[in-house]
């Protein structure tokens, strides 16, 4: 986890993921939706892609230059259940159980919840009183 918490540490670095996870691609319109400094978005964006959370790609609309833009890589997309979770949190605590996102199965639309699974019992979903954390040493 400390490690995790070396390259997730600050808010605008939480953010541009979340964006990133919502399919927003462009500088601009990550800059407009979390309202971060121009400078500070740029120094974030370097940093993600050099720790190989995001990928930069360029595109181009038509009529207009070619710009950079920024993608999640796998490992980026291996942040998917992190964000739930903090999402699940940041519902149940801070917003009194109301959301402006849900989370959808793509082919049934079912709303999903975040839970833990055995790995001999995949099917059985165990809430936190059934876990017990232990230490490798």
């Amino acid at each position: 986890m400390a490690a995790a918490t070396q390259i997730l540490s600050d808010k605008w670095t939480l953010l541009i993921i979340r964006e990133a996870f919502y399919g927003v691609v462009r500088f601009d319109d990550i800059r407009k939706d979390i309202g971060i400094p121009k400078a500070v978005l740029s120094n974030r964006l370097k940093k993600l892609v050099e720790q190989g959370i995001l990928q930069k790609v360029t595109y181009q609309l038509e009529g207009e230059r070619t710009r950079s833009g920024y993608v999640l890589t796998g490992k980026g997309r291996d942040l998917t259940l992190v964000f739930v979770a903090m999402m699940d949190w940041g519902n149940k605590h801070c917003l009194d159980g109301k959301s402006a996102v849900t989370i959808l199965d793509k082919n049934d639309l079912q709303t999903l919840k975040l839970g833990l699974i055995g790995e001999k019992d995949f099917a059985q979903i165990r809430g936190l009183e059934d876990i017990h954390i232990r230490l490798k040493l």
